[in-house]
């Protein structure tokens, strides 16, 4: 039975930085027979700021949009990019260069979501929710620079916005036709990883929802704002998972082209992600009229920093 901490094959513990570094590397120098300083101290960075020990940055207090999340993301994403490599007959091969690219930009991705040490604008991370991927490319380019990656920064900024809603995918400015590829994975990963997440139904409920209060997706509808979901409460979310995922296959098939199929040529033939998010899906779908607390009782990993506090509940009363 896989495991509620380990990845679609249950062999990653993606609760970890280093064993989902370690991974990806291994995927890394199977493609370019090469050894990969800047992933391997990505991770290390990455774990060290999620965690608080930065002396910048607070330690991450979104539950959903932990370091899992982006841990497993990183993880789908690599494996794409593996399965591109892998099944282009006649397609523009991916460099070194473009294979960090699309790995640092999965694993900063939500990095948004992180607060300043002095921020005395937002209580929570989760308050960024509606601006989180223009905070992310802002510091993974600065991120870049700073560790001598000047000529990977402004692309791995770019593709960032293809994770999120702020711009449409087809409007992204890139400067040709395998770096929007990559940005289509990069979509890509951060759908079917939170998707197919063996307690994706639980995490919805109990941990996204609150995050959407806070960030203004729950409860009254917006004003001078563009159409956004709106939800009444966790198991509202978890009965719209249907409908989500069938407006995330159309995203995937059209705006994102299809770049999921990858995924089966890394696994030799299986896709496992869309398996397991077909699975959450009926379930979701079974839960129609019965109350969710009787029937979605896994135990997501908590992966925040002890001194995290839970959110106030007055505040997520709507």
């Amino acid at each position: 039975m896989r495991r509620n901490d380990h990845d679609v094959t249950d062999q990653i513990l993606i609760t970890d930085p280093a064993a989902v570094g370690e991974e990806i590397v291994r995927l890394y120098r199977g493609l370019y027979d090469s050894s990969a300083p800047e992933l391997e101290r990505a991770f290390h960075d990455v774990a060290t700021l999620y965690a608080g020990k930065h002396p910048d940055y607070q330690p991450c207090d979104t539950e959903y949009h932990d370091i899992q999340h982006v841990l497993d993301v990183t993880l789908a994403m690599a494996r794409l990019m593996d399965g591109y490599e892998r099944s282009r007959p006649n397609g523009a091969r991916l460099t070194k260069d473009l294979f960090r690219v699309g790995v640092l930009a999965a694993l900063f991705h939500d990095f948004g979501y992180l607060r300043r040490r002095h921020d005395s604008r937002h209580r929570f991370g989760a308050e960024y929710t509606l601006t989180h991927v223009s905070r992310g490319a802002k510091f993974l380019r600065r991120y870049l620079r700073e560790h001598g990656l000047e000529r990977l920064a402004r692309v791995a900024s770019t593709l960032v916005h293809y994770t999120g809603y702020e711009r449409p995918a087809e409007t992204i400015r890139v400067s040709d036709t395998l770096l929007r590829r990559i940005g289509h994975m990069l979509g890509t990963a951060d759908i079917i990883a939170q998707m197919s997440d063996r307690c994706y139904l639980e995490k919805c409920r109990d941990r996204l929802f609150p995050e959407f209060v806070l960030g203004g997706l729950a409860g009254r509808k917006l004003i001078g704002r563009r159409t956004l979901p709106q939800f009444a409460s966790g198991d509202d979310l978890v009965r719209k998972t249907p409908g989500f995922y069938y407006n995330a296959i159309k995203r995937l098939d059209l705006q994102l082209a299809r770049a999921y199929e990858y995924a089966a040529h890394h696994f030799g033939g299986q896709n496992l992600y869309l398996e397991e998010m077909q699975k959450n899906v009926r379930y979701a779908q079974a839960l129609a009229e019965v109350p969710t607390a009787e029937k979605l009782r896994r135990q997501p990993p908590s992966t925040l920093a002890p001194e995290v506090q839970p959110y106030p509940k007055d505040l997520l009363a709507l």
